[in-house]
């Protein structure tokens, strides 16, 4: 079973660090304002009912969503010595393994028809080991591990018969962007990216919602840090900070109907601040977990339902919106441009 380790708040907690916040934006014309962009990702992308509780909430609600895969999810427990991290022993996860080939093959048709349906797969690289003390060639180690479990688990799977047409060269060309374990960033990391092609780094936390800061060839995005609680006050957008603040990371279903009333509106608050005022793009990071009776994935999809229907709100990947952020910044359009 997948349990998001202890050590994961406060290493999301050491990473708050501020990324260049850019200049504000200038409002123009109401007329002329850009749409809100809303970037919901999900770490992990295991479990399988979340797979297509998030991809039926893509198609109600007009969103797409970014996917950071772990590949060990792909490698059934039975194999788990075919995986070795860099510096750890093989048949090691700090996240497990799947637990068999059907579970692997569900997984796998998730992945294909999230890709199909618009959402992006990006890599979580697999094992979600804390890369901190990681050299920039064990970064391209763990990386080309990634790649090679992705573009064989079909055939590794004895499903070689139903890999999709263009499965290859999705693989190979398709995942453009990362998140690290933990948001564990040290600059090896970001010389592995640049050296193995991704486009983007969304490992990063800033104090507001930012624009993404292009260094050496790569974009680096960041989650905010926003007001929650009735004492507003701040905190990584994402679930499992949020879950750590509500109950100490104790689980309890029987509140979760409060805890995501309060989750929800801290969403509510952080995106409209945005909408009324700068268009900054809001980016919120959840898990393929539900804890404390799904409050956060419930706080998540009341605003996605609410917000992304709208016709100046765009609920897009990291992909996306690195190209509308970019087109923007080239036609003029400053607010919320690059």
């Amino acid at each position: 079973m997948y349990r998001l380790p202890a050590a994961l708040f406060l290493s999301l907690a050491s990473s708050a660090f501020a990324m260049d916040q850019g200049a504000p934006a200038t409002k123009g014309p109401e007329t002329a304002r850009p749409k809100q962009l809303l970037l919901v990702s999900f770490d992990g992308a295991h479990d399988n009912r979340l797979w297509v509780r998030s991809r039926d909430l893509g198609k109600r609600a007009n969103a797409r969503f970014t996917y950071f895969l772990s590949c060990t999810t792909l490698i059934p427990r039975a194999r788990a010595q075919d995986y070795k991290a860099p510096g750890i022993k093989a048949g090691r996860s700090n996240i497990g393994f799947a637990l068999n080939v059907d579970e692997v093959a569900t997984r796998l048709d998730n992945i294909w028809k999230a890709k199909t349906e618009g959402h992006e797969i990006a890599s979580h690289t697999c094992g979600h080991f804390d890369g901190k003390d990681w050299t920039k060639a064990e970064w391209l180690k763990e990386f080309e591990t990634f790649d090679r479990v992705l573009a064989n688990a079909w055939k590794d799977n004895g499903l070689a018969d139903r890999e999709p047409e263009g499965w290859a060269d999705f693989v190979e060309n398709g995942i453009t962007g990362f998140r690290a374990p933990y948001l564990s960033a040290p600059e090896s990391l970001f010389e592995a990216e640049r050296a193995h092609g991704f486009r983007y780094d969304a490992s990063a936390v800033t104090h507001d919602p930012a624009l993404p800061v292009e260094k050496g060839g790569l974009t680096r995005f960041g989650l905010p840090l926003i007001e929650e609680g009735p004492k507003g006050r701040r905190i990584i957008a994402m679930d499992y900070n949020l879950f750590i603040r509500h109950s100490a990371g104790i689980d309890h279903p029987s509140k979760g109907d409060e805890f995501a009333e309060r989750s929800y509106k801290a969403f509510k608050q952080a995106f409209e601040q945005q909408y009324n005022g700068d268009r900054m793009p809001l980016q919120m990071g959840l898990h393929f977990v539900t804890m404390n009776g799904s409050a956060y994935w419930a706080a998540m999809e009341r605003l996605v339902a609410e917000v992304c229907p709208r016709p100046d709100v765009a609920c897009v990947t990291y992909a996306e919106a690195l190209d509308l952020l970019k087109d923007r910044k080239e036609t003029g359009d400053t607010p919320g441009a690059m």
